[in-house]
């Protein structure tokens, strides 16, 4: 078994002896392109979501050099009509290129040499394989020649391909070499067709741009924007989240609150796998993003402030939905032509979700958020660490009942350029008023437009669980006065609506005098904890 060629079967054969969803079904739609023009594909998606744990599953399935029945008995893929047609039948050439890069790292190599140290260790195997090699130097006739003696094509499987695109964003020379490897074995006529059966990379990124198309052409892409055939392998089912949280006794609504919110019209929500095993492991429903991700590169990135990048951010952690254009995207980390191009990036990354119908984006859940949340706090965003003061003083002036300071943030929110400046009617108001309270996004549910059965509350933040803050029911009005707000919060008995909930109630009422260009608001406080004793 080598770490280059023939690499075998144990990686998947520990998979499955673990907790493992079946995910066997994608070989199917790989099978069917063997040997077609279409058997080059790139998968790419974001951390932790099973990129790894697929070139495992490929790598064990199409080895020769391994008799791996038994591990896919009784799974999807098992049940086809091509599985024995491939199992186990051609010669396999596995790249973990982010390992590879790590190893030359560790023997102080420079990453200008990565694609000799992986064309240097494939020659290396292949020789120690077949002795005959010895006297061809180049990896790539050697490939050619592996398959003259063997009868096999070759099914090429790279995991995290993207790495060297990532790593050397700055050196074009080394990413040109690493490009011409990869069209020199899936776009060279002397060797493609007689070598290469099938090949599949993964990665973060969809193959980096020549001009405007693919550096690699021949490929056919699959990204986290549009994962075609591969969308019910990209993440769990909510089935199959469903049936594990009965299986090991875990809170579903709490699953779906924390890891959901990547949605696919054609098979619904796609939760992060990574995390799910991880609370199911630990019984842990909280962020495991951060443990596991480089949440550095979200705070490069939102640093730039691309186009007032910035107040689009908090345009989402309010639960705006944003439109993107994705299209002008460069497949790399250092190319930003516009906004769109790091909002781009961001959805490759997996922090935000992207609807391909609409074209908008949103952040997926709350793991997701916090890592938001987090960035809101570093001392580099004078602006939107501005924000953030002011609407933390907001909501403690509020919850004390603080009238006149309450108005007087909300005027302040409005100086922040977050906000809308000039209001015009009162939607515009309730968009200022969900920047001002922006501090509540971690820390309630915010409900706009809740239904009390005879009418609708405007905002509404319901405390999450274990917390001690009380509810909080705004009432917006526009050239009226704020004690008509409080007063339809109580004729529209807008408190009954929150059913469950049996904690204390502060009810606000805003007004914006359009003459005067002024706020002014009323609060009033249920004390339901203390009629309960």
């Amino acid at each position: 078994m080598g770490e280059y060629y023939d690499p075998g079967k144990d990686g998947f054969e520990q998979i499955v002896n673990g907790r493992y969803i079946d995910k066997t079904g994608m070989i199917d739609d790989l099978n069917r392109r063997i040997g077609t023009p279409d058997k080059l594909v790139c998968v790419s998606r974001p951390r932790r979501f099973g990129k790894s744990f697929a070139v495992d599953m490929l790598c064990a399935y199409y080895d020769h050099s391994c008799d791996s029945h038994d591990l896919f008995s009784g799974k999807e893929i098992s049940g086809t009509d091509r599985y024995e047609d491939h199992i186990n039948r051609y010669n396999v050439i596995s790249i973990d290129m982010a390992g590879a890069i790590s190893k030359l790292k560790r023997q102080n190599g420079s990453l200008n040499g990565i694609v000799g140290f992986v064309c240097d260790g494939i020659r290396k195997e292949l020789v120690e394989a077949y002795p005959e090699l010895s006297k061809i130097a180049d990896v790539s006739d050697c490939i050619v020649k592996c398959v003259d003696i063997t009868g096999r094509r070759f099914i090429f499987i790279i995991d995290e391909w993207d790495a060297v695109i990532r790593e050397a964003k700055e050196d074009d020379r080394t990413q040109q070499s690493y490009l011409d490897l990869l069209r020199e074995w899936f776009k060279n006529r002397n060797f493609t067709p007689k070598v290469v059966a099938g090949a599949y990379m993964t990665g973060i990124l969809p193959i980096k741009k020549d001009g405007s198309e693919s550096a690699v052409s021949d490929f056919k892409e699959f990204t986290i924007l549009d994962p075609g055939p591969f969308t019910k392998y990209t993440g769990f089912s909510e089935k199959e989240v469903m049936d594990l949280c009965d299986e090991y006794h875990m809170d579903f609504d709490l699953m779906k609150k924390w890891y959901d919110g990547y949605e696919f019209e054609s098979v619904g929500s796609i939760y992060n796998p990574y995390s799910v095993m991880e609370t199911i492991s630990t019984g842990d429903y909280s962020s495991h993003w951060k443990k596991t991700s480089a949440a550095e590169n979200l705070i490069t990135y939102i640093n730039m402030d691309e186009d007032g990048l910035q107040a689009d951010i908090l345009k989402l952690l309010s639960g705006e939905h944003l439109r993107v254009n994705t299209r002008g995207f460069n497949n790399d980390v250092e190319t930003f032509y516009s906004k769109d191009d790091v909002i781009t990036l961001l959805i490759h990354l997996g922090y935000l979700t992207y609807d391909k119908k609409t074209q908008r984006v949103r952040i997926p859940n709350e793991e997701v958020k916090l890592e938001f949340m987090d960035i809101l706090e570093k001392p580099k965003h004078t602006k939107l660490l501005q924000l953030v003061r002011v609407s933390e003083k907001l909501l403690d002036d509020t919850l004390a009942g603080r009238e006149d300071e309450v108005a007087k943030a909300i005027e302040r929110v409005r100086e922040t350029n977050y906000a809308p400046q000039y209001y015009n009617n009162e939607q515009a108001l309730r968009y200022c008023i969900k920047f001002a309270y922006i501090v509540c996004v971690d820390r309630f549910l915010k409900v706009e437009e809740l239904p009390s059965g005879r009418g609708l509350a405007d905002v509404v933040f319901i405390p999450k669980r274990d917390s001690a803050y009380p509810a909080i029911i705004i009432e917006l009005k526009w050239d009226k006065d704020e004690a008509q707000a409080i007063g339809q919060i109580d004729e529209k008995k807008y408190a009954a609506a929150l059913n469950g909930y049996g904690g204390d109630i502060v009810k606000v009422g805003i007004n914006y005098d359009s003459d005067k260009k002024i706020h002014s608001s009323r609060i009033e406080k249920i004390k339901r904890q203390e009629s309960k004793q």
